[in-house]
């Protein structure tokens, strides 16, 4: 598992190896592996002219190590120090004594035009040492200078630890009106932090490498965040027996599609029938499309008139905000079949606590499917505050609903009612379009049916969603343009790919196993 760490509990690992190590090693192992990565992105570059930025604290420490191990090997490095009005720590004392010595151009603000003078030079790569985990407030002054400089070059930029002015936690810009050094790169120690994967993370961190420092495990806690992957939910994604038949792998009814807007309901349906479900039926809240011209394998329904006691529920994918849609929703929250809930059905939750406690009090597996407004509304906040802190907001939404929770947006969280969130990893701009999130539904909805658990539903789905549009922009298709409806067959090659390459032994799943899950 790709373990994310909050602050708190990096800082204890940090804390706890310390007092087993000699003054300065992390310090220089730090720098060791950051040096490396550096010197992979200068590549053959001869006499690759350098600018490091040294914060006032060990973050600037770890730089002027590996400034002076730059400057070793044949790197033409300057140095900007932002030296802190008190005595540095040791460790930081010792780096900068080292980077003294060595030869590279050590400059402070102070000096006469030394940020001015900038703007005049070319560079091959920066490092960014200004600030690393923790920050409190947002970036000011020179340092601010200097990190509107860096944002404006075209060239590889190595963030240490965390770009700087960005939340370690929650991938947020520290302050009302913060910045961030906006890296290509980014090399984080000791363990991997959720910040850099979520929210603005992804736009701020780039490729994102993890150094331990040769840290023990024994040294790290059970971690209650980690990224999304295969390997999390590929047990549960078993071939399947030849001695089966459509009733082997559940129905979906997909509630929703009230007046002028059946296309949501039916991008839901698709997607539910591409990625496995035995018999999906799209069930109209007002009036009923005869068939689905382009998925005539899906059966079209009133609402009204179905019996949804016995497939998955996929509630609120165009099904609006009206008594009827209100009153279907407190139909399927009735069942004891799984059931996903996404867009109107979310919105009229926020509105509706007696529905609400009713979710709550369900034994049965939920998903709930909420973009930040969404979450917004059900928390009753705004959506900046669920932006501000992702994975809490997501851990608040499941435990007050009993279910598991998909934040989306950029890094998806997804929370289970006992705290432990995942991050997503994949996805990208051509998700961000109308539908997208209805063939996520979907397909949460076909996983389930088929008799996955419920969190590895979730995760897989989500993950899955997410690929099929990394693959299909990789392929040309978006992310400019990129529809909802080209994600399905792409979303169901990728399902088949991970189902074959996932573990054989397990026993196939079946429908039957829905009305054990948890």
């Amino acid at each position: 598992m790709n373990a994310l760490y909050t602050v708190e509990e990096i800082r204890r690992i940090e804390q706890a190896a310390l007092s087993t190590l000699p003054t300065g090693t992390l310090m220089q192992r730090a720098g060791a592996d950051a040096t490396a990565l550096a010197l992979d992105l200068l590549g053959t570059a001869m006499r690759a002219r350098v600018l490091v930025l040294a914060g006032p604290g060990n973050n600037g420490g770890d730089a002027l190590e590996v400034a002076a191990e730059l400057a070793e090997a044949g790197s033409d490095v300057t140095v900007i120090l932002f030296a802190a009005p008190k005595s540095p720590s040791p460790e930081a004392g010792a780096a900068l004594a080292r980077a003294r010595s060595s030869l590279m151009k050590l400059l402070t603000p102070q000096d006469a035009g030394s940020i001015i003078s900038l703007h005049t030079q070319s560079w091959q790569l920066v490092i960014d040492g200004l600030f690393g985990i923790g920050l409190m407030r947002p970036i000011t002054g020179d340092m601010r200078v200097v990190a509107e400089y860096v944002n404006t070059l075209n060239c590889p930029v190595l963030a240490l630890d965390v770009p700087s002015g960005l939340d370690a936690d929650t991938g947020d810009i520290v302050g009302p009106d913060g910045i961030a050094v906006q890296a290509s790169h980014t090399i984080t120690f000791i363990g991997d932090k959720p910040g850099l994967h979520t929210c603005h993370g992804r736009d701020y961190a780039g490729q994102v490498s993890v150094a331990s420092l040769d840290i023990d495990d024994a040294f790290f806690p059970s971690a209650q965040a980690s990224l999304n992957d295969p390997t999390i939910f590929s047990d549960a994604l078993q071939p399947r027996r030849q001695n089966t038949h459509k009733g082997s792998f559940g129905d979906v009814a997909v509630l929703g599609g009230a007046h002028g807007m059946h296309g949501a309901a039916l991008l839901s349906a698709r997607a539910a029938l591409h990625c496995g479900a035995g018999r999906v039926y799209a069930c109209f809240i007002d009036e009923v499309s005869a068939f689905d011209p382009l998925q005539p394998e899906i059966m079209c329904r009133p609402a009204l008139e179905f019996d949804f006691t016995n497939a998955t529920v996929v509630a609120g994918p165009g099904a609006g905000n009206t008594p009827k849609a209100r009153h279907l929703l407190e139909t399927a929250l009735g069942t004891v079949m799984p059931l996903v809930l996404d867009a109107d059905a979310l919105n009229i939750l926020a509105g509706d606590n007696i529905l609400q406690q009713r979710l709550s009090n369900r034994n049965s597996p939920a998903i709930m499917t909420p973009h930040p407004l969404e979450a917004a509304r059900l928390l009753g906040v705004s959506a900046g505050m669920v932006q501000a802190d992702r994975l809490a907001a997501a851990r608040q939404l499941a435990a007050r609903f009993n279910a598991i929770v998909v934040l989306k947006g950029s890094g998806s969280v997804i929370a289970r009612p006992d705290g432990m969130v995942a991050v997503n990893p994949t996805g990208n701009p051509a998700l961000a379009t109308a539908g997208t999130g209805d063939v996520l539904a979907g397909l949460c909805g076909a996983l389930l049916s088929q008799g996955l658990p419920v969190w590895e539903a979730a995760l897989a789905a989500v993950w899955l969603h997410g690929h099929a549009a990394d693959e299909l922009v990789d392929a040309g298709i978006g992310p400019v343009g990129l529809t909802a409806g080209e994600l399905i067959p792409a979303i169901r090659t990728a399902l088949n790919r991970t189902i074959k390459n996932a573990r054989q032994d397990a026993a196939p799943i079946t429908a039957r196993a829905v009305q054990q899950q948890s």
